[in-house]
């Protein structure tokens, strides 16, 4: 049975969809969006994340045991990020991370919580076991178990293109030059921790290699490309290769 938490952790899920949707959708229409939904979509991923922080890692405690587990905690640094955004100038592009994160979880919600209370369930199991899912929602399984992989690699995409952003806009003063910073360093934990972001930047690398080292590139394009991967291996902490293969989890 959901708990209270649990509807918390839910609501925050859906409260950031509805207000990244909105906030999107006048973006996408070159309107100007209302700050107010960017800092409710942020709000809602912050209640969320605080939630699945305090059930898997316990009330904060003042020891560096407690710390070091928060701060390798892949939950801990997306609501670190959020709550980053939230106290930063609005950029639109940030919400798709978590906008696809919520739309998933919203819609396991809908189909472990929300449906079994309206929708009537199946026929029993041939074994006399629980009876089978309502169709719609097996359906809504389905749909999250063929779709969430090809989602996770959209994001790990996504985030590569938030940190390009970040850097033209810390150029341009669109955004502090803190900003670049801080995301350079949660990309840093994202690589390490996540298949899809390492296929991600390898993806990248591949193109811009194959792009930088055409016949005729001028020499000091080269030696300025080298120069930036050597100074990020070494920035890393190691080179940018492929790692072992590890799950990744969307929150």
């Amino acid at each position: 049975m959901a708990t209270t938490q649990h509807y918390l952790w839910a609501g925050g899920h859906f409260i950031l969809l509805v207000s990244s949707f909105r906030y999107l959708l006048a973006w996408a229409l070159f309107r100007s969006p209302s700050p107010w939904w960017y800092k409710t979509s942020y709000f809602g991923s912050i209640v969320s994340y605080a939630i699945v922080c305090h059930k898997s890692l316990g009330t904060p405690q003042p020891n560096a045991a407690w710390i070091k587990r928060a701060l390798v905690d892949e939950n801990v640094q997306y609501l670190l990020l959020a709550f980053f955004w939230w106290t930063s100038k609005p950029i639109a592009f940030s919400l798709f991370p978590y906008a696809i994160f919520s739309l998933f979880h919203a819609l396991t919600f809908t189909r472990t919580t929300l449906m079994p209370q309206f929708l009537p369930p199946g026929p029993p199991s041939a074994n006399g076991g629980q009876p089978a899912p309502h169709p719609l929602a097996k359906k809504l399984q389905v749909w999250v178990k063929a779709n969430y992989d090809t989602a996770m690699k959209a994001v790990a995409f996504i985030e590569l293109l938030i940190m390009a952003r970040v850097l033209l806009g810390a150029i341009t003063f669109r955004n502090s030059l803190l900003t670049p910073i801080f995301y350079a360093h949660f990309l840093r934990q994202r690589y390490y921790q996540s298949a899809f972001t390492r296929n991600a930047v390898n993806v990248v690398n591949l193109r811009i290699e194959g792009y930088i080292r055409q016949p005729g590139t001028p020499p000091v394009a080269l030696q300025i490309w080298d120069t930036f991967k050597s100074v990020l291996a070494r920035w890393a902490g190691s080179t940018l290769a492929p790692q072992p293969a590890a799950g990744a989890r969307a929150q």
